[in-house]
């Protein structure tokens, strides 16, 4: 598909900044120079940085010290962006579960050992949130979402960005999907109470710098969690149904 001439240029100046290793905060070349340096109409050049701004690749400011700047797109923009192109795809637990049970039992290999005692003990204290099982679709609810968190700080501490990324789209899916199916009804004690074992045991591992056992650990739970998730999925498609 042969792409407008606002979005080549949007791609040639993309080419641009990293030819010139600018970085986030950076100004590009002037709007001028930006006609003579592509040949390019000023409408287009102003229409390939709306399409940039639009991607949050640039920003532009006015006044003294304005201009268009080079601009790093936050995880929560990236996430945001990418989630449109799943709004259609009618994803499953399943198809999630299936990427969890790679991604996360390497993640937690490598960070065996290399989490500071802070994070740590903020993982501690979001497991100690659900400690007792939940009495109402509420608290059900919460402790979810709590125990996603949980998984997502794991996540956000990896040194591999891709992984990171990947895993916390995957987790800020999965938290959506849970709320809007309602998949925290009814309660299930057998999922928390496997859960909480789990992640126990997998503090402890992490302490220990105990890669191996993190990795068997995290394999399990995902091996475990994703069949009771799809319980979950199936009663909530057949509550949907005869309502």
């Amino acid at each position: 598909m042969r792409l407008s001439r606002p979005a080549q240029v949007a791609e040639a100046i993309k080419t641009f900044i990293v030819k010139e290793g600018l970085q986030p905060g950076d100004r590009l070349p002037s709007e001028p120079e930006l006609i003579e340096r592509f040949g390019m109409a000023k409408g287009t050049i102003r229409e390939a940085l709306r399409l940039l701004d639009a991607q949050g690749l640039v920003k532009s400011r006015t006044g003294p010290g304005g201009g268009t700047f080079v601009h790093e797109p936050s995880p929560e923009r990236a996430e945001a962006l990418l989630a449109n192109y799943f709004y259609f795809k009618d994803l499953t637990i399943s198809d999630i579960y299936q990427i969890r049970r790679v991604l996360e039992p390497e993640l937690v290999a490598d960070l065996a050992g290399n989490l500071n005692p802070c994070v740590l003990g903020e993982l501690r204290t979001i497991l100690a949130s659900y400690s007792e099982p939940a009495t109402t679709d509420d608290e059900e609810r919460d402790q979810h979402i709590a125990t996603l968190r949980f998984h997502k700080l794991l996540a956000d501490q990896s040194t591999n960005p891709l992984l990171s990324f990947l895993i916390g789209f995957m987790l800020s899916i999965l938290t959506d999907i849970t709320v809007y199916r309602k998949l925290y009804t009814p309660i299930n004690h057998d999922l928390w109470s496997r859960g909480v074992d789990y992640q126990t045991r997998l503090l402890d591992a992490l302490d220990q710098g105990d890669g191996k056992a993190a990795r068997a650990i995290m394999k399990a739970h995902m091996q475990t969690a994703g069949p009771l998730m799809e319980g979950q999925e199936a009663y909530s498609l057949k509550r949907f149904l005869t309502d």
